[in-house]
């Protein structure tokens, strides 16, 4: 669940972490980071770096502040006070603001971002492929009804609904949404022997149950204390159920975070996902 909901429109997607120090004859000079994204100035804040951008005209924005900004020298919309662009930003970062060390320019294109769950099933597919085991049990009530006796057991750690076998049906198709063609994904930590005649009671769909180091309670417990721990350093958090972590984003993600959080939670619990990354 995230908290912080990323915005609509104007938002560009901000490139991942890292941290550190270069050495230069004998000098440790500070470490330059950048990104790409929408700039704004406007409603009472200055320049800063946009996380969320509100679709509004004109747009509103929450994000980092910027040192050393000057909308004279690049190209930007402006409107009603309010100015915007997208950019490639480079700059030095104090853990409060990032200060340019050189004019902004157009932003690069990157990589589409990598956060968008994979939501396949883990199980092999069955011979045949996926297909109900009792169609008399394949509707929406019973699916709605699998998922609630599975979410009662306390070792339950998520669910979801792998449609990516049926490629090349819209997403709102009545064949695509037909629970008859659903692959129900059920999680549990611990043993998973006897959960398949548990669920078979209710539901005749496809089904794939998979084991999980965490629990759903044990997950969602885990990015409370992130949450917490990481204050005003952190951008967003949110949980994956397939993956069975927290995902935390900040503005810069280091190595002692990194091991920090491993200490607390243990390997694998959380991912630390940075906003800005050291020029390379």
């Amino acid at each position: 669940m995230n908290r912080r909901t990323a915005a609509f429109g104007l938002l560009t997607t901000l490139a991942l972490a890292g941290c550190g120090a270069s050495e230069v004859a004998g000098t440790v000079s500070p470490t330059r980071y950048e990104a790409n994204g929408t700039v704004l100035e406007g409603g009472g804040h200055g320049p800063q770096l946009c996380m969320m951008v509100m679709e509004s005209l004109p747009p509103q924005c929450s994000g980092l502040d910027i040192a050393g900004w000057d909308w004279n020298k690049v190209g930007h919309k402006s409107q009603s006070g309010v100015k915007w662009g997208e950019y490639r930003v480079v700059g030095t970062w104090d853990g409060t603001r990032l200060t340019l060390t050189e004019p902004p320019g157009a932003p690069r294109k990157e990589a589409a971002p990598a956060h968008e769950e994979d939501l396949t099933s883990p199980c092999p597919v069955p011979e045949g492929g996926w297909r109900p085991v009792d169609p008399a049990k394949a509707t929406q009530r019973a699916l709605d009804e699998a998922m609630a006796r599975a979410g009662t057991a306390e070792e339950f750690a998520g669910a979801w609904l792998d449609q990516s076998y049926m490629k090349g049906l819209p997403a709102e198709s009545p064949e695509a949404n037909d629970p008859r063609r659903l692959v129900l994904n059920l999680k549990f930590t611990g043993d998973l022997s006897g959960r398949e005649a548990w669920i078979r009671e209710v539901w005749g769909g496809a089904l794939c149950l998979s084991g999980a180091a965490r629990s759903q309670s044990e997950l969602e417990a885990i990015q409370r204390e992130v949450e917490t721990e990481l204050g005003d350093r952190l951008v967003s958090a949110s949980s994956s159920v397939r993956g069975n972590q927290v995902t935390a984003q900040v503005w810069v993600a280091t190595d002692e975070l990194r091991r920090d959080l491993e200490a607390r939670h243990g390997a694998g619990a959380v991912v630390l996902d940075g906003v800005l990354r050291p020029v390379g």
